[in-house]
Order: C-alpha cells, then sequence, then structure tokens
C-alpha cells in the first residue's frame, strides 16, 4: 500500500526538548521525518508494522479466506487489527499489555509456555489456526550481532509454533534479520508449505536488516 504523506514539520519548528538523550532525539526525529507514522495516525492504525502487513498481503495474498489468525507478540495490535477489519476471529498474545481491540483477543502472556499456548488454542476455539504471524523483535541492547541472535531465538520460536500449530493450508509469516538465520529457516519450512519466500517490504525501513519469511500453504 502506497501512502501519501503530509509536509514534514518546517525545519525551525521545536518539538525535541534538548534534555532528551541523544539516542531519543534520533528516535524522535526518525519517528517525526517518517511518512509511515504519519499515515498509520491518519488512517487510525496502531502503528507503522500495519504497512509491513498490508503490502505483504498484496504481493503474497496472505489475508484472503483465511478465518483464525494468531498474532505472537503482537504489541501494540497493527497485525491484528488488520486481520480484524477481514473478518477473522484474531487471538494475539504478548508479555506486553495491548489496549483493547474489538474483534481481538488480547493475551498477556507468553505462548511458549504450556499456559500460554493452552490459552491461544482455547480462544480460537479449539481450531487450529489458518494463519500465524509474527513481527517480534528482541530489545536491543545496542550491539547488532547480538540483537540479531535475540530476535532470531524468538522468530526460531515461532517458526515452531507454525510447524507444530498452524491447520493445513494455513499460513505462516514470521520477521527475520539478514544475520544467515533466513537461509536455515527456509529450509526449515520448505518441506512443510507450498512456498517459502523472503520479502522486504518498502515501508520497512531501508537501515533496517528485517525481511519477512512468507510461507504459504502448509502441507499438513
Amino acid at each position: 500500500m502506497t501512502a501519501t504523506p503530509p509536509k514534514r514539520p518546517t525545519k525551525g519548528q521545536k518539538i525535541i526538548k534538548k534534555r532528551l538523550k541523544v539516542s531519543s532525539k534520533d528516535w524522535l526525529r526518525r519517528q517525526l521525518d517518517d511518512p509511515y507514522v504519519r499515515q498509520a495516525q491518519a488512517l487510525g492504525y496502531r502503528a507503522r508494522a500495519a504497512f509491513k502487513l498490508l503490502e505483504i498481503d498484496e504481493k503474497f495474498q496472505i489475508l484472503k479466506g483465511r478465518q483464525r489468525a494468531v498474532d505472537l507478540g503482537c504489541a501494540p495490535g497493527s497485525w491484528a487489527q488488520i486481520c480484524a477489519k477481514q473478518g477473522m476471529r484474531v487471538v494475539g498474545i504478548d508479555l506486553l499489555p495491548c489496549a483493547p481491540l474489538a474483534g481481538v483477543t488480547f493475551l498477556e502472556d507468553d505462548f511458549t509456555t504450556e499456559a500460554g499456548l493452552a490459552s491461544v488454542l482455547q480462544h480460537l476455539g479449539g481450531k487450529a489456526p489458518d494463519l500465524v504471524l509474527c513481527d517480534m523483535a528482541a530489545n536491543t541492547v545496542g550491539h547488532a550481532a547480538t540483537d540479531g541472535l535475540r530476535t532470531q531465538q524468538l522468530s526460531e520460536l515461532a517458526v515452531d509454533f507454525a510447524l507444530q500449530h498452524g491447520a493445513k493450508g494455513s499460513h505462516f509469516v514470521t520477521k527475520l534479520f539478514m544475520n544467515g538465520y533466513e537461509n536455515e529457516a527456509k529450509k526449515v519450512l520448505a518441506p512443510h508449505y507450498q512456498r517459502v519466500q523472503l520479502f522486504k517490504p518498502s515501508s520497512s525501513r531501508s537501515e533496517s536488516r528485517e525481511t519477512f519469511l512468507i510461507a504459504r500453504e502448509k502441507l499438513a
């Protein structure tokens, strides 16, 4: 989806407080200059990440015909929001709380625990999801290799969830960082899905190493 954003703030406009740390100032500038942030606010999406899923769907048609979606690491809920608008039954789970959203059950829990997993499946009515989504990223520590490995661990857990609990014919999307694991993940998923591809949406920041793995039509 292509956004036509409003104009950027004028150069002389004072919007960043001097007492903020340099890293916080950089983040604020990036947000204020980001057309997807402004467009997400204009359209009522919870985060700019909504456009990543919309672009993925535009290219791969992963939302059409889906009835039950699980959003792993869902906070703040923009991907769940997109799925709910498509009429799906959506269960989102995250260690962080999410504000209520019509058509979505948000669980403040850990999907890797027995209790968290049982809660997800229970809220899906005991039926397997036909769409599994994961846009999780670990909290960064400022070291690129370490941050990549921490997010890789989350991606591995999401891959395992999709393989173990996705319904036959289901689709799976997960965030990855380009550190070599993307090739391993493709090999793991390839025997179980009709198509497995990598895709970087234009709404993904150019400086980010993130990409997305899209696995379609689970075979069993």
